[in-house]
């Protein structure tokens, strides 16, 4: 039975994205600018309706500013997990361009696919910085990898020199976040297997199609977006200690949280 749910649950997918998909195609070809995410903010409503996927969003949102929002990172489920409450480009790794169906839909989000590699980092920062030259806000996962959610891994402080650049008197201001999982399948998640119906992470050997329709054959989960103080400019001394700052935002986000429970 559940295995007809899950179908039934990609079917839908399919042709949520058939209505919304050619529309956003046509929006791209003339406009790129904020109106260009309202469709995705809409496309990734109904993705987390199908699955099954509730957001719970704490704290105030910083939306009147552009903004680098900066936070954890559990699985590709957190894309539309957080596209349905922000209105951004993500940052993702240049794999994910190459990914089926996924990395075509990123491209319709106006994705900033980065090469993490030393090497390729000052390219990268222009690239990130032209971006953010045209006006856009960006989402970045700083810990460069995904995990179940149980820690917050030490932030890569190369991506936060985009941060630095331009005017010295206004920086572009940087608002943490927490992802934490409240509850997948209808249970709290608590054991290993719960965390990794939702979370896909570099510890796991599944793929990617195999996790989203286990995932999809489940309950779906309850996903809460902790949204911490905008990072203040004392801050931004260098790249080292503003990332670290934004990695203790977030890693006490999510350490509060468990001692609460």
């Amino acid at each position: 039975m559940r295995s007809v749910v899950a179908g039934f649950k990609f079917l839908l997918f399919f042709l949520w994205s058939c209505v919304i998909v050619p529309l956003q195609l046509i929006v791209m070809l003339v406009h790129k600018g904020r109106f260009s995410y309202v469709l995705p903010y809409y496309w990734h409503k109904g993705v987390c309706m199908i699955f099954g996927i509730r957001v719970r969003v704490r704290g105030q949102v910083m939306h009147n500013r552009q903004i680098i929002y900066v936070g954890n990172h559990l699985s590709y489920l957190d894309i539309p997990v957080i596209g349905t409450v922000l209105k951004a480009s993500f940052v993702a790794k240049k794999d994910v361009a190459r990914w089926p169906v996924f990395g075509f839909l990123s491209k319709l989000q106006q994705t900033a696919f980065i090469d993490r590699s030393r090497g390729a980092a000052a390219r990268e920062g222009n690239s990130l910085g032209a971006m953010l030259g045209s006006g856009k806000s960006l989402i970045i996962f700083p810990e460069g990898t995904s995990t179940d959610g149980r820690s917050v891994l030490p932030f890569k402080s190369s991506i936060f020199t985009i941060a630095l650049e331009g005017r010295a008197d206004e920086p572009v201001a940087i608002q943490p976040f927490t992802l934490r999982m409240q509850s997948v399948n209808g249970a709290p998640a608590e054991t290993q297997e719960q965390r990794d119906l939702y979370a896909w992470h570099r510890d796991m050997d599944t793929e990617l199609p195999t996790h989203l329709w286990l995932f999809a054959k489940s309950k779906g989960a309850v996903i809460e977006l902790d949204f911490h103080d905008v990072v203040g400019r004392e801050a931004f001394v260098d790249r080292k200690v503003l990332a670290k700052t934004c990695h203790e935002h977030v890693s006490n986000g999510l350490a509060a949280k468990q001692a609460a429970e």
